[in-house]
């Protein structure tokens, strides 16, 4: 096992990317705390990591609330000997769709300021408690807007963006101190499409068929469904991208130890031809 005796705190656990990951922490061996801003999701997440033998305790914690975080934090440094992982796959609403000479300021700046923020809190209370032990790794989460030029995405690109730029500058600062910190970057995953999407004008089918178009194999990357997809990742030598199709396995390989050059870096996650 991977995660044997290892600690992950999960924000966001309840949803669809934060379960996903959160099972397979479990699965690989490590001791999983959920958290998110709803008990009722990740109740259900732990009821499933608890009935395949996982060790899982959940919380209700708004990841945007700065004392809750802290207070959340501190709570589970108090019960374990370190935090090995920290990982937020938080959720939020932006408005796309609209292009941006026609969008409002607020529409703009608030999944900037919402995403990042919350990014920025967890990983701080986390890597406050890992830069003592000089060993941990912080896990962020971006999307494909980061890097290509996609319309109609108002802020929502812009926050990606920030963010893999909060990754890189917390790497600096914590990579000398035994911490690393590691951004994917995937595609649009489907089990994350909404039923009304964001491009309000479009429908349902036509904005996945949109999303589809991006990728190389003309589908959204899928997250595993346990036990059946079970799956073995390769080690990524140096200077490699990520190029994977399922996001639980690529996080999974993110914090071995041995995966150095995801430091500092986006894990680019991509659909490859065969």
């Amino acid at each position: 096992m991977l995660l044997k005796r290892k600690n992950a705190v999960i924000y966001g656990a309840g949803g669809a990317v934060g379960g996903a990951v959160a099972q397979t922490f479990a699965r690989e061996g490590a001791n999983v705390f959920l958290a998110g801003r709803m008990l009722e999701p990740i109740d259900t997440v732990a009821k499933e990591i608890a009935a395949d033998g996982g060790v899982v305790e959940i919380a209700q914690v708004d990841a945007l609330d700065e004392n809750a975080v802290e207070q959340h934090i501190d709570a589970v440094a108090k019960k374990v000997d370190r935090i090995d992982v920290v990982f937020n796959a938080i959720g939020f609403d932006s408005r796309q769709g609209t292009p941006l000479l026609e969008l409002a300021l607020e529409d703009f700046s608030f999944p900037i300021a919402t995403w990042t923020r919350a990014q920025f809190l967890t990983a701080r209370s986390a890597a406050r408690r890992m830069v003592t032990k000089r060993s941990g790794v912080i896990l962020m989460l971006s999307a494909s807007p980061a890097r290509m030029a996609i319309p109609l995405t108002g802020g929502f690109g812009v926050a990606c963006a920030a963010i893999e730029g909060l990754s890189r500058t917390l790497a600096g600062e914590l990579s000398p101190q035994g911490v690393r910190v590691v951004c994917l970057r995937p595609h649009r995953i489907g089990d994350t499409l909404p039923m009304a999407p964001e491009f309000p004008k479009m429908e349902g089918e036509s904005f996945r068929e949109l999303l589809e178009g991006w990728t190389l194999l003309n589908r959204c990357p899928r997250l595993p469904r346990w036990p059946t997809q079970r799956r073995s990742w390769r080690r990524i030598a140096p200077g490699r991208s990520l190029a994977q199709s399922q996001i639980s396995p690529v996080v999974q390989a993110s914090i071995d130890r041995e995966v150095r050059p995801l430091t500092t870096a986006a894990a680019c996650m991509r659909k490859r031809k065969e």
